[in-house]
C-alpha cells in the first residue's frame, strides 16, 4: 500500500494547510472510523452474525421496523464516539431524540448527526449498506446541548460523509475542501486514498429513482424521466439507463463514481401521508448535499437548495433530486416552469 496515501496522513496533511481547530476535527473523524469499521466487521459477517439478522421488535421514530443491525449500529456509533471529547453531543435516525454527552465525559465542539446503516431493508440480501454522518459547530453559549441546537442549515456543515459496506469498504469524504474517497485495507485496518478530488461530470446518461411511484410523481419529475424514457428519439436526444438500488448510499457512491442523478422526490402517495418527502434533512440529504456539491454537481428538492433549508425537525424530510449539473439544473426548471416543453426533430 506504500504507493497510497493513507487517511491519517491525509487529513494531518489537509490539517496543516487549513488548521481544524488545533486537530479536534481530525480527533473526531478518528473515532468516527474506527466506529465504521466495527459497523463495516458486523454487516460483513452476513448470517453469521446469528442474532443481529433480522427484524427488531421496535420501530424507530419514523414509524418504520428496525433490523436489528439498525440497533446496533447505532448503539456502535454512540460508544466509539461519545467519549473522546470532541463531541457535545448526537442525533441518530434510530433516536427520537439528540443525545448530549454523558457528564462523566468530557464535551467539544461539535455536533453529530448520523444514519448508523442506511439501506438496512437490503441487509438481508447481501446489497451494499452505508453509515452517513454531517459534523456541525456547537452553538456558541451551549454547554449541553438540545435538540434545537442540531437544527442548522446544511451550509453550516464542517463536515460529511459516509461509509460504504460493499465489494470494499469505503470512506468518502468531505471537510469544504473537495470530496476524497478511501478504501478500506482489511489486512492493515488502514483506509487509503483511492479516488482524490472526486468530480461530477455536468451531464449524464443516467438516472436513478424508483420508478415503480411513477404514478405518483408530480408533473415535473413525470416529465424529466418520460424525457429521458424516449432516447435518442426524445427532447433530449440521447438514450438513458436507470439504476435503483434503494439504498441511497450506494446510490449516491455510483453517482460520484460514474455521474447521474438521483432523485427521491416529492409524491402524492408522501403528500397523503402528511410527509414533505421521503429522506430525512440532517441524516441523509443535507450530508449527501454537501458531498455531491464539493464534488460540482446540484443538490435541490425541486424548488429549493437543500443546504439553504432551515430545520424545524430533528427528522425533518425533504424531497431529494442530486447529480450532475445539467440534468438537476433541468428537473428545477421544469418545477419553476422557466423551460418550455420541448418538440423533437
Amino acid at each position: 500500500m506504500s504507493q497510497y496515501t493513507s487517511f491519517y496522513k491525509f487529513i494531518s496533511e489537509e490539517q496543516r494547510e487549513r488548521p481544524f481547530s488545533g486537530g479536534k476535527l481530525t480527533g473526531l473523524l478518528l473515532e468516527v472510523i474506527s466506529a465504521c469499521k466495527k459497523i463495516a466487521f458486523l454487516t460483513g459477517q452476513g448470517q453469521l452474525a446469528g442474532q443481529a439478522v433480522g427484524a427488531a421488535e421496535t420501530e424507530n421514530v419514523q414509524g418504520e421496523q428496525q433490523k436489528k443491525l439498525d440497533i446496533l449500529s447505532n448503539e456502535l456509533f454512540i460508544e466509539s464516539t461519545q467519549w473522546c471529547g470532541y463531541l457535545a453531543g448526537m442525533a441518530s435516525e434510530e433516536m427520537d431524540n439528540s443525545l448530549s454527552v454523558p457528564d462523566i465525559y468530557p464535551r467539544g465542539k461539535y455536533l453529530i448527526t448520523f444514519d448508523p446503516l442506511d439501506g438496512s431493508s437490503n441487509i438481508d440480501i447481501n446489497v451494499s449498506v452505508g453509515t452517513i454522518f454531517s459534523i456541525l459547530e456547537l452553538p456558541q453559549g451551549v454547554d449541553k446541548p438540545t435538540d434545537k441546537d442540531f437544527l442548522q442549515q446544511g451550509i453550516k456543515q464542517v463536515c460529511a460523509g459516509y461509509c460504504l459496506y460493499g465489494t470494499s469498504t469505503m470512506l468518502v469524504l468531505t471537510t469544504g475542501n473537495g470530496v476524497n474517497g478511501f478504501t478500506l485495507d482489511p489486512g492493515t485496518g488502514d483506509f487509503f486514498l483511492t479516488m482524490p478530488d472526486i468530480k461530477l461530470p455536468k451531464e449524464t446518461n443516467e438516472y436513478s429513482i424508483n420508478q415503480s411511484y411513477s404514478r405518483h410523481w408530480e408533473p415535473p419529475v413525470q416529465r424529466y424521466v418520460d424525457e429521458c424514457l424516449a432516447g435518442v428519439e426524445g427532447p433530449l436526444e440521447k438514450n438513458y439507463n436507470m439504476r435503483w438500488v434503494a439504498s441511497m448510499v450506494a446510490d449516491v457512491h455510483r453517482l460520484l463514481c460514474r455521474g447521474g442523478i438521483f432523485m427521491y422526490p416529492m409524491d402524492a402517495r408522501l403528500a397523503a401521508k402528511g410527509d414533505a418527502g421521503k429522506l430525512r434533512l440532517l441524516y441523509e440529504a443535507n450530508p449527501m448535499s454537501f458531498i455531491v456539491e464539493q464534488a460540482g454537481g446540484v443538490a435541490s428538492t425541486g424548488r429549493e437548495r437543500i443546504m439553504e433549508i432551515r430545520p424545524n425537525a430533528l427528522h425533518q424530510r425533504v424531497p431529494v433530486i442530486m447529480g450532475s449539473q445539467v440534468e438537476v439544473d433541468r428537473v428545477v426548471s421544469y418545477h419553476d416552469g422557466t423551460t418550455p416543453i420541448a418538440v423533437a426533430g
